[in-house]
């Protein structure tokens, strides 16, 4: 494959949004290559970066695209088959809404988890160093793996993980856990026979936490279900249609209703009203129980993007009384 006929995907395995683009390109067949960005190809990366984030997704005409969830959504006008999007307006917008919640809730599951245990830092944190640095000896692998755990653990506070949210975090991600279980049944994916936008944004959360040693753990003793999505979505292929919202529905709600009504929806309120009165810190009722972090400018403009494609469903008859019922459609429809 020649740099003029293929995309060209920067990213890492432990970065979830990079795998995420990644499980798009290979679901659509799109002609890549997969770059490892370490210090070998910083200097090219940085040519077609904006932000020094990954992944950074590079066109075959030179054009660099950051941040998975619009990069997919321009992918897919690209190539829109085979189609990510329910033809059903409601299972449309609810496969957008869980991918969101994937991609900014639960993340907090999977930054929580790889760095407040040593177990699970050391872990993280050698297997970065060894990406890095793939010609480094055991000392230098050592030495930057200190470094890295000393530069991420302090970075917690960034997701809202502290002593005192952190059972919060466990429990949703262990709600969440079971409810997905439960609902894949024997379902290959999250909305049927192929993947939906859901699928890539929340599986790419628990991909990361399947190679972590505490969630990993948790995963293969009591979700594997989820284990054996999870690597599907790694080269997802489609075994069916998308089914419509009434059969999706019975194992789907309580996974909408207990952390996107209840949990998700509620924080990234918060978070955007705070940015809006210019509170650098913010503190809200979930479940209950209070919980506070640093104020967020991106999950801000996520948040407005996510509302803006509520407003452009069309009919919105169907999907309403189910966003109400879910405790989704206040937020949504301010």
């Amino acid at each position: 494959m020649s740099k003029e006929t293929v995309f060209r995907l920067f990213g890492a395995e432990l970065s979830p949004y990079s795998v995420k683009v990644r499980s798009y390109l290979r679901y659509k067949k799109i002609d890549h290559e997969w770059i490892v960005r370490d210090m070998s190809t910083m200097e090219e990366f940085s040519k077609y970066a904006k932000l020094p984030l990954i992944p950074l997704l590079v066109t075959p005409d030179g054009q660099g695209m950051q941040d998975s969830t619009p990069v997919l959504e321009k992918l897919e006008e690209k190539f829109p088959d085979p189609s990510i999007h329910p033809d059903e307006p409601v299972a449309a917008f609810i496969s957008a809404l869980i991918e969101e919640y994937g991609d900014e809730w639960g993340n907090k599951h999977m930054f929580h988890y790889r760095w407040t245990r040593e177990v699970d830092q050391l872990s993280a944190a050698d297997r970065l160093a060894r990406m890095n640095m793939p010609e480094g000896d055991d000392a230098q692998i050592k030495g930057a793996a200190a470094m890295i755990r000393e530069r991420m653990v302090p970075r917690l506070s960034f997701v809202g993980s502290s002593p005192e949210t952190a059972d919060q975090i466990e429990n949703s991600f262990k709600t969440m856990l079971g409810l997905v279980e439960a609902h894949l049944g024997d379902r290959d994916y999250l909305f049927g026979g192929r993947p939906a936008f859901a699928d890539f944004g929340l599986f790419a959360q628990l991909y990361e936490e399947l190679s972590d040693p505490t969630t990993g753990g948790i995963i293969n003793s009591t979700a594997p279900r989820v284990a054996r999505w999870i690597e599907r979505m790694l080269d997802p292929k489609a075994t069916g249609d998308f089914e419509p919202w009434p059969a999706l529905a019975p194992t789907l709600m309580p996974l909408l209703k207990k952390e996107v009504g209840d949990l998700f929806l509620p924080w990234t309120a918060a978070n955007a009203a705070a940015l809006a009165a210019g509170e650098p810190r913010f503190s809200v009722e979930l479940q209950g129980k209070t919980f506070s972090q640093d104020t967020q400018k991106y999950h801000a403009r996520s948040l407005g993007a996510l509302k803006a494609r509520y407003q452009a469903v069309a009919d919105k008859s169907a999907l309403d009384p189910i966003l109400s019922d879910a405790g989704c459609l206040t937020v949504l429809a301010s």
